[in-house]
C-alpha cells in the first residue's frame, strides 16, 4: 500500500527527537512527548486534511510557540481554530494564539481549509518548540535569537528541511514567514541547495501586532503569491 503525505507526516512527528546540547538558558520542548492528546490531535488533522499523495508548496515558519503548534501539533493552529474550523476539538488544552487568527483569516479567503491544506504544506525549520529562562519564568523563543542557539540546531534544521521535501514539496519556490527568519533560511539554502527561489512574506504574529488596520492587504498578498 502506498503511504500517504498524512502517514509520512506523522511519522516524521512520532519520531521528532531533539538531544543536543543548547547554550545555557534555552530548553526544547516535544509536544508528542509533553502531551499524548497532542499526538492524537495532530494525527487526526493530516488524515483529515492530507490523505493522499499530490505535490504540495511549502511554507516555512520559524519554530512552534508553545500555544500554537506547540499544543495542537499542528503550525499556526491553536485549539480554538482547531476545533471551529478544522472540526477537531482538544480536551486536554485551551489556546489562543495570535498568528493563528491571521492564518485562519488568509486560509478563508483562500478558499477553506480543505482547498488550502490540499495545495500547501506548513511546517518550521526547526519543528519543535523552543523556550528561554528568564526572571519570569519560561517564554518562547526563536531559533535565531541567540548565536550560539542557532549554530546548535543548524545541522537538525537542515536534516529536518530536507525530510520535509521528501514528503513530495514543491522545491522551485518556498514561501518564508518573516525577513528575519528568510536570512537564516537562505544561510541552509547557500549551504544544502534546498530550494531554487525564496519568496519572503511577513509573519502573522508581526501583521496581527503591528499592521492589523492593513491586514487586508497582506492577506492579498500572501494568496496571490501562493496562486501564481
Amino acid at each position: 500500500m502506498n503511504t500517504t503525505f498524512a502517514d509520512q507526516v506523522i511519522e516524521f512527528n512520532k519520531t521528532l527527537s531533539y538531544s543536543e546540547a543548547l547554550p545555557e538558558g534555552f530548553e526544547v520542548l516535544n509536544p508528542y512527548l509533553d502531551n499524548p492528546e497532542t499526538m492524537e490531535i495532530m494525527q487526526k488533522f493530516y488524515h483529515k486534511y492530507y490523505n493522499d499523495s499530490q505535490k504540495r508548496k511549502f511554507i516555512v515558519g520559524i519554530n512552534p510557540s508553545r500555544h500554537g503548534a506547540g499544543v495542537t501539533g499542528v503550525p499556526f493552529t491553536d485549539t480554538k481554530r482547531l476545533e471551529s474550523v478544522c472540526g477537531i476539538k482538544m480536551e486536554s488544552a485551551r489556546t489562543h494564539e495570535v498568528s493563528s487568527v491571521f492564518m485562519y483569516e488568509m486560509i478563508e479567503e483562500y478558499g477553506g481549509a480543505e482547498i488550502f491544506y490540499q495545495d500547501i504544506y506548513i511546517n518550521s525549520p526547526f519543528p519543535l518548540a523552543i523556550v528561554r529562562k528568564t526572571k519570569s519564568g519560561w517564554l518562547n523563543a526563536n531559533y535565531y535569537d541567540d548565536k550560539k542557539l542557532f549554530e546548535s540546531v543548524k545541522d537538525f534544521m537542515i536534516d529536518s528541511l530536507k525530510k520535509h521535501i521528501g514528503l513530495n514539496l514543491d522545491t522551485s519556490e518556498v514561501f518564508i514567514l518573516g525577513k528575519k527568519n528568510a536570512e537564516f533560511i537562505s544561510k541552509l539554502n547557500k549551504e544544502a541547495n534546498l530550494f531554487d527561489k525564496m519568496t519572503v512574506l511577513e509573519h502573522p504574529r508581526y501583521i496581527q501586532q503591528y499592521k492589523s488596520k492593513e491586514k487586508q492587504l497582506y492577506i492579498d498578498k500572501y494568496i496571490l503569491a501562493l496562486k501564481k
